[in-house]
């Protein structure tokens, strides 16, 4: 789907990096590492990333004096945060790029590339009229599972547009366990809280349930309120949650990103490391394969990425058909692959991205969103990989509450091999412009997944 985009700011506008507030302290005494404060950075990483002035630098050890020195002889400026092993620059043009990969502290320049969340709006949703459970977490099972977890002790950073942090329907951490790019936590979009509370709104007698009613989501905000950011943030948010992961109570156990943007593996080995050296902390990352269905998820950044668990849409219930006309007789069942959704060998497990897909007069089909949160209080409904995602990040956090020593690799192992309707579904769409990717790897099957013993299986 088409996603409008807006510039931001100026490309040259100096920053801080943030966390949102001062230090906190963890579950063992230590201090959470925010003491940077707040910061707005973001806005002009995103409009030097569409200005075509944006890079990030990969550094070898001692390269930082270096790079300063050819960015003040080259009139370039480095933004005050520094990554690990890297820096984030803006150019005076791009031409000097060549000079500045030549440099013997320089292991890499890549351009600093906009990345956007994946969904879209749906209709439905409102004020509090009781607690739903969603078609979504139905149908992967996950209230069956809650008599064995409900994701209690685990944390899951919802790395996104941040999260509605008054939203009664939400568990919300020590406010200054956040991290944001956009100068607050809080959400200006409502993608996040609307992933937030499909991994893990509260089982309360409002709103709707998530998946992991038990588990608490931290906000790491690395999209500005038109669901945009850039590699630097993502970069900077993930460091975050490195550096904070243990410190936090609960102990951020996964992450979820539920966006994206066009790109393959090896396009910023920055981002990619930084993905590798979260994933080898034992943090499970889950993002969305993407809404471009003319791609395949090694077309996709972060979804292209092995170590992370790519998820595709599907429905979660059968959609409604028409009962005269050419369509007379057709519907799309559950099951089915979303009519938007990225796929592709590697795709970890598919799970519910929309509750269904209707056709309507003119042979079309509409998609109703998945209901979670809204920023503001009450629900709406959304569509995408963005909310297959946290649905299956939901999962994970049931399984690391049920054995907090799993590693994301045994997690990946366990979600796959215990998913439902494996060779069968996705489904094929009806649409015309649908392709069979190879691929039938199932639907994510909650109490499945908690019940397997071993993984992988042993055979009877």
């Amino acid at each position: 789907m088409k996603r409008s985009l807006s510039l931001l700011g100026s490309a040259w506008t100096a920053f801080l990096v943030l966390a949102c507030g001062g230090d906190v302290t963890g579950a063992d005494g230590a201090s959470v590492q925010s003491s940077l404060g707040r910061g707005s950075f973001g806005s002009d990483s995103v409009s030097a990333a569409r200005a075509g002035n944006g890079y990030i630098v990969e550094l070898a050890p001692g390269g930082d004096a270096e790079l300063d020195a050819w960015l003040a002889a080259h009139h370039g400026r480095a933004r005050a945060f520094r990554f690990s092993h890297a820096r984030a620059v803006d150019l005076a043009s791009p031409g000097d790029v060549a000079g500045l990969r030549a440099l013997p502290g320089i292991l890499g320049v890549y351009p600093n590339r906009v990345v956007q969340a994946i969904a879209k709006p749906g209709g439905g949703g409102g004020g509090p009229v009781g607690e739903v459970l969603p078609a979504g977490v139905a149908r992967v099972g996950a209230d069956q599972a809650w008599s064995v977890t409900t994701g209690a002790g685990v944390g899951i950073a919802i790395v996104d547009t941040g999260i509605d942090a008054d939203h009664a329907d939400l568990a919300h951490p020590d406010p200054a366990a956040c991290f944001t790019a956009f100068g607050t936590c809080d959400d200006g979009h409502g993608h996040g809280t609307h992933v937030s509370g499909i991994a893990a709104a509260l089982d309360n007698t409002t709103g709707v349930v998530g998946v992991a009613p038990g588990a608490v989501p931290y906000a790491v905000r690395v999209l500005d309120n038109s669901g945009s950011g850039t590699d630097e943030t993502i970069i900077a948010g993930l460091e975050w949650i490195l550096a904070n992961a243990a410190l936090v109570a609960p102990p951020i156990k996964v992450a979820n990103l539920s966006l994206g943007r066009p790109g393959f593996a090896e396009d910023n080995n920055v981002l990619h490391t930084t993905v590798q050296n979260v994933v080898a902390a034992g943090i499970t990352i889950v993002v969305a394969a993407g809404n471009d269905k003319l791609t395949e998820i090694t077309d996709q950044v972060p979804a292209a990425y092995p170590e992370v668990l790519a998820i595709a849409s599907t429905t979660a219930v059968a959609g409604k058909g028409l009962t005269r006309g050419s369509c007379a007789g057709i519907s799309v069942p559950a099951d089915t692959a979303s009519y938007f959704t990225t796929d592709g060998a590697g795709v970890a497990v598919s799970a519910p991205g929309e509750e269904a897909e209707n056709i309507t007069n003119g042979c079309m089909l509409q998609s109703v969103g998945i209901l979670s949160l809204a920023v503001g209080g009450g629900t709406t409904r959304m569509s995408g990989t963005s909310m297959a995602s946290p649905t299956v990040a939901g999962v994970a956090a049931l399984l690391l509450a049920q054995d907090s020593t799993r590693t994301p690799g045994d997690v990946a192992c366990r979600l796959a091999a215990s998913a439902s309707s494996i060779d069968s579904a996705p489904k094929d769409s009806p649409t015309s412009s649908y392709t069979f990717d190879g691929e039938r790897e199932g639907v994510a099957n909650a109490p499945a997944a908690l019940a397997l013993s071993a993984c992988p299986p042993i055979a009877e």
